[in-house]
């Protein structure tokens, strides 16, 4: 469905609940100014509706996380059994049987699937969680406290995943803070340094937060090489590119590398904080035994809400329908930028629905125009420059064309 406002936007109950949030709320957390934001009030599909009625089209799938399209109502079904039984475990004391589940699922859809023997798995709750839960198994596998990690990169703002990141506006403020440990290399380079004490080489096969970066052909097996020859373990950050993303199940087998630990999230139960690590049996086998006391571990750990909405989301995924969907909308997305060229424009760049428009000047103000358009995008790249395309798998060829047409006309002026 095409958009349809009721008011201005921001509408008068967004503004009042903004005002609301700007008193009690850290004012680091949510932009509020006269165009921004709106306040969602429910979703379905590609849809979403504000607190005011207007209805906007959603080519962020929220971050990413509703690649099936909001509020599915399988998922919503799996969520609502799930809540009927129990709401929460105790995930590394007394779990449920769907934490061993998923984790099965995981190590089936990855290091199986890639005939690399069995995979293990560390269940947490956000992205950047899976990056330091794999980067302490790097510590511990190889001995080596080093961290390899590249320009422009996003991996989270844990003081561990902030080891990775490389955005200086998220990254600046607490560099004092962090270990030197980390060497920094420009993504998709092939000179790269000594091996020395580096144990884990952290990159994403595609950048999200960093532009919607494909890497030049052959850097990811350039790295896969230099983790072999120097003793360190390759880690792919696809909490963003995973699940269809970028046109495959995940962004790396475009480049038909297989890494020794992936970190997933964000589509992984299109609505629930989930997140996993998952590595090669060898690799994770580099942890102790519990003796009763995990040595990392967190309360929602194997949440049965989570898990069992990760397992119907990943029952979804697996049809053979939902990769047509996926393929049609990207193609869909391709022909319609394919002709879009104006002053301003540098670049349009991704793979599969993943896909950045790089602008001269930042995109901020491209972004309200839109909102107020009904169309709702976010910006990407170290300047906000790169305007983002992620829509819900669902998203129609109508839809594709009607946003890019205003895209368009708001480039030209």
């Amino acid at each position: 469905m095409k958009p349809k406002l009721k008011t201005s936007i921001p509408g008068p109950r967004s503004l009042a609940l903004a005002g609301q949030l700007r008193e009690y709320e850290s004012r680091n957390v949510t932009y509020c100014d006269e165009s921004w934001p709106v306040f969602w009030e429910r979703a379905e599909g590609t849809n979403i509706w504000d607190a005011d009625g207007n209805r906007y089209l959603d080519f962020t799938s929220a971050f990413g996380v509703a690649g099936l399209g909001h509020r599915h109502p399988e998922i919503v079904a799996a969520m609502t059994e799930q809540s009927g039984l129990l709401l929460h475990g105790m995930g590394d004391v007394h779990p449920t049987a769907l934490k061993g589940k998923l984790c099965a699922r995981l190590s089936s859809l990855t290091f199986e699937r890639w005939n690399g023997g069995k995979g293990k798995v560390v269940l947490s709750n956000s992205g950047f969680e899976a990056v330091e839960t794999a980067l302490k198994t790097a510590r511990l596998a190889t001995g080596k406290s080093g961290v390899m990690a590249f320009s422009n990169g996003y991996h989270g703002l844990g003081y561990g995943s902030l080891l990775g990141t490389d955005l200086d506006k998220f990254r600046g403020p607490f560099v004092d803070q962090l270990a030197e440990v980390t060497t920094r290399v420009p993504y998709g380079s092939f000179d790269l340094p000594e091996g020395g004490k580096i144990g884990a080489v952290l990159v994403e096969p595609i950048q999200g937060r960093g532009g919607k970066v494909v890497p030049p052909e052959g850097f990811l097996k350039s790295l896969r090489q230099w983790c072999d020859d120097n003793g360190a373990l390759l880690i792919f950050d696809e909490i963003y590119s995973g699940f269809h993303r970028s046109g495959k199940w995940f962004a790396c087998e475009w480049d038909e590398v297989v890494p020794d630990l992936i970190c997933l999230g964000k589509a992984l139960s299109s609505g629930f904080p989930i997140s996993a690590c998952v590595g090669k049996e060898d690799v994770m086998d580099q942890w102790p035994e519990s003796p009763g006391e995990a040595l990392h571990t967190s309360t929602f750990l194997g949440h049965p809400v989570g898990c069992a909405m990760a397992l119907k989301s990943l029952d979804i995924l697996a049809r053979p329908e939902t990769i047509e969907i996926v393929e049609r909308a990207s193609m869909n997305l391709k022909k319609a930028l394919h002709d879009l060229h104006h002053d301003g424009l540098v670049e349009v760049r991704g793979r599969g629905l993943m896909v950045g428009l790089e602008l001269e000047q930042n995109a901020g103000k491209l972004l309200a125009e839109l909102l107020s358009e009904g169309l709702i995008f976010l910006a990407d790249g170290p300047a906000g420059n790169v305007l983002s395309f992620t829509p819900p798998f669902v998203i129609s060829e109508e839809e594709i064309e009607f946003a890019v047409g205003k895209v368009s006309r708001l480039l030209r002026g």
